[in-house]
């Protein structure tokens, strides 16, 4: 069934250098509407529900989406399967609530570190905020530059050195042209060019192993569970665990609030909405070919060091398709790596101006500001490229990170809508969880390391917040001064100095029906 892939690795090359050459395109015709930090890294609060709804799926569907829906389903059945792709989706609606009430609360806000300094005036607080929001950035340009490594060396067998030195140049060089702007109108092509082109080849290799039908029949044959859709191993193994941590990556990550402050105020509920409901058929088509692969036999030494994985890549380039749907497939894995990437340096962008550079030099020339955020970039390009270099386990480093960024989705959420919440409170409940919850997973189990984390981080965050008996004023977060007030008239917005150009009359524009 499943022959050696001889393709020439000049293909994969030209795969990976056209898609660069494209998005440097739209980038260069972008960079003219880019003049200054505030629009690099908030587009000027102008994007509306297109390029909203096509930027939040192409960050979330990074390679986690259309390689780990395929390893999941290759390690545990359909069951597997349905824990990764449920949750997914879920979270980019749930994140719905908590952008439309910070957005009311802080309308000139840039990034989540930011509202946690103002709203707990509280340096270690604010400090272990920065530090989860810059290694969880970090952490999504390893993940995805990881898929890129992968899917080349499976199917091209490039050199992962080289994979990285081509794919950092090319995503570094676009991003640092248009920030925000360019990250938005590249992922929305980029989601046109995931969709359709994934059901197409996933329908291409259903044809060639016989059908649908034949594929679920040699999954159910190949273990006793495979096709048990309520399979406790698989809720155990990782499922629960990801689900909240999937929670916490959109709730507790700056690409997202990123997207939440520079959207139009009356489209932003319901442009993640639909973001979260058009991003579910990408993954469950493309989990398909880790079934075709338990289905038919593909073992883990077949998959070599890409382990689990490797099994989409494998699947489709060992089949014997034509070379234009393998090269199909490789650029929906592509397109995907490559706006998360560029999203993830986007985000990062912002953290570095607002969040390290104005904090540590308040009068900042604008240019000097404008070159250092730009050059952030370069050298988060640099460090991931050293990370993904180092050899580590892919589908570990998923779920690490998942488990690490599921502590932050009770104290983030009390921050945001509980005013008893407290300084101490927030770094306690994050510490505690993280040094209990985290020894019970490696000695226990992924499902007790979650509970227990989810547990000591509601009692401590609870607890010391009620005996501290403090009450903090959500209204002083409207009326705080833009952090990057770098031109036009800057007019008096609730007692806050605000560019003109960012009054955007939150209080009218919000929509009070974010599914409308």
């Amino acid at each position: 069934m499943f022959h050696p892939s001889n393709l020439s690795p000049g293909i994969g090359f030209l795969l990976m250098l056209g898609l660069g050459a494209f998005m440097f395109f739209v980038a260069y015709v972008v960079k003219s509407m880019v003049k200054n930090t505030h629009d690099f890294v908030i587009a000027d609060r102008r994007i509306g529900f297109g390029f909203g709804v096509g930027s939040v799926i192409a960050v979330w569907t990074w390679s986690m989406a259309v390689m780990m829906s395929s390893a999941q389903a290759f390690t545990f059945g359909t069951s597997g399967l349905i824990w990764f792709v449920v949750p997914n989706g879920l979270a980019v609606m749930l994140m719905v609530p908590f952008a439309i009430r910070l957005r009311r609360q802080m309308p000139a806000g840039y990034t989540i570190v930011e509202f946690i300094r103002e709203r707990f005036q509280n340096k270690p607080a604010t400090t272990i905020a920065l530090v989860a929001m810059l290694l969880g950035l970090l952490a999504e340009i390893f993940i995805n530059l990881f898929g890129v490594v992968l899917v080349m060396g499976v199917v091209f067998g490039i050199n992962p050195t080289v994979v990285l030195i081509v794919t950092l140049a090319t995503v570094t060089i676009y991003s640092y042209f248009g920030g925000l702007w360019t990250s938005a109108i590249t992922a929305t092509f980029n989601t046109l060019l995931i969709t359709v082109p994934a059901a197409i080849v996933v329908l291409a290799v259903l044809a060639k192993v016989g059908g649908p039908s034949l594929v679920f029949q040699k999954v159910e044959e190949a273990g006793p569970n495979t096709l048990n859709a309520f399979d406790g191993a698989a809720a155990a193994g990782f499922g629960i665990s990801l689900s909240l941590g999937l929670l916490a990556s959109t709730m507790a990550d700056q690409t997202f609030w990123q997207k939440a402050w520079a959207l139009k105020p009356a489209t932003l509920g319901r442009t993640f909405v639909w973001a979260g409901l058009w991003f579910y058929p990408i993954p469950i088509v493309l989990g398909l070919l880790g079934l075709v692969g338990l289905g038919y036999g593909v073992s883990l030494e077949d998959l070599g060091a890409a382990g689990p994985g490797g099994v989409g890549p494998y699947v489709v380039s060992h089949l014997g398709l034509p070379i234009v749907l393998i090269a199909l497939y490789v650029l929906i894995i592509l397109n995907a790596c490559y706006s998360s990437i560029d999203g993830a340096f986007s985000a990062l962008s912002s953290v570095v101006a607002v969040d390290i550079l104005k904090r540590a030099k308040p009068d900042i020339a604008p240019k000097t500001l404008f070159r250092w955020t730009k050059s952030s970039i370069i050298i988060a390009g640099v460090i991931g490229g050293i990370v993904v270099s180092s050899g580590i386990d892919y589908v570990e480093l998923v779920n690490t990170v998942y488990f690490l960024k599921a502590a932050l989705i009770i104290p983030l959420a009390l921050a945001i809508f509980w005013r008893r919440m407290t300084a101490l409170a927030f770094v306690a409940s994050l510490v505690l969880a993280i040094a209990v919850g985290y020894p019970v997973r490696e000695y226990v189990g992924e499902l007790q390391g979650i509970i227990t984390l989810e547990a000591i981080s509601l009692v401590a965050a609870v607890g010391i917040s009620l005996l501290q008996r403090q009450s903090f004023d959500f209204g002083s977060l409207s009326r705080r001064n833009s952090a990057l007030i770098e031109s036009d008239h800057a007019v008096d917005f609730g007692g806050a100095i605000v560019p003109e150009r960012e009054v955007n009359k939150v209080t009218q524009d919000v929509d009070p029906d974010p599914v409308r």
